[in-house]
């Protein structure tokens, strides 16, 4: 009898060893890791969660722009690529993008943009546009820190007054907070009128959109946008020779 009980103990172990065996000794699973800040080079992760399509199945118009872009720019930004999955909300996203962006009428400057999509951006908590909007702030503004500055604590910057007030009706308008006349006064006090604050809450409004399209197709930053104005071009151009 006691033979038999220390043969089945015996049994028992062995059977805990092989399911032991079975956990750790098999061979580990592939573990998909979101490094969406990754910039090491020969990365071979996809730009995002969705196809890209090929140039030759994209309408004229989106393949023209495209190459327009990438001529301009060295390197074709990541969400052009993402938004050709969608001919026809690329054309609406770009055209909307263009028209708040690119638009000469108005107080805000080109930097000025970009500092609210930077700080905004950071609120929605998304990467790619935190990452490519700093470094067009970088080339608009000429100051490579500010942005940094920015996403660390927006309020502890070197800003501006008008900055600060600027950036206070950006992030109220991201946070979809209680819009009173007093934020709009802040505003006049510091130069901006009602059109103005009509940029700023469009820039606001439109990038949180973007930021969050960013976030579900899994939208990753250019490791271009990384170093992009923070030495002077004839630097960069130095150390490549």
């Amino acid at each position: 009898m006691r033979r038999l009980l220390h043969l089945r103990r015996l049994g028992s172990l062995a059977l805990r060893s092989q399911n032991l065996l079975g956990t750790f000794g098999r061979r580990p699973q592939t573990v998909i890791l979101n490094h969406t800040y990754s910039t090491e080079e020969g990365n071979t992760k996809s730009v995002g969660r969705y196809p890209i399509p090929n140039k030759k199945d994209l309408p004229y118009d989106i393949v023209e722009l495209m190459e327009e872009v990438e001529v301009k720019s060295g390197f074709l930004p990541n969400v052009f690529k993402v938004m050709s999955h969608r001919p026809a909300e690329f054309r609406a996203f770009f055209a909307y993008y263009n028209a708040i962006m690119n638009k000469e009428s108005g107080n805000l400057s080109k930097a000025d943009k970009e500092l609210i999509i930077v700080a905004t951006s950071i609120v929605n908590k998304c990467p790619y546009c935190v990452v490519a909007h700093s470094a067009l702030h970088r080339i608009y503004s000429k100051k490579p820190t500010l942005a940094d500055q920015v996403m660390v604590n927006w309020k502890m910057a070197d800003l501006s007054a008008r900055e600060l007030a600027m950036l206070e009706f950006a992030l109220a308008v991201c946070r979809a907070e209680n819009i009173t006349e007093e934020h709009f006064q802040k505003l006049e006090a510091q130069g901006f009128d009602r059109e103005d604050a009509w940029d700023i809450g469009t820039i606001s409004a439109f990038f949180a959109m973007s930021n969050r399209m960013a976030h579900f197709t899994d939208l990753h930053p250019n490791p271009e946008f990384f170093t992009m104005g923070r030495v002077p071009r004839e630097k960069e151009k130095t150390k490549s020779s």
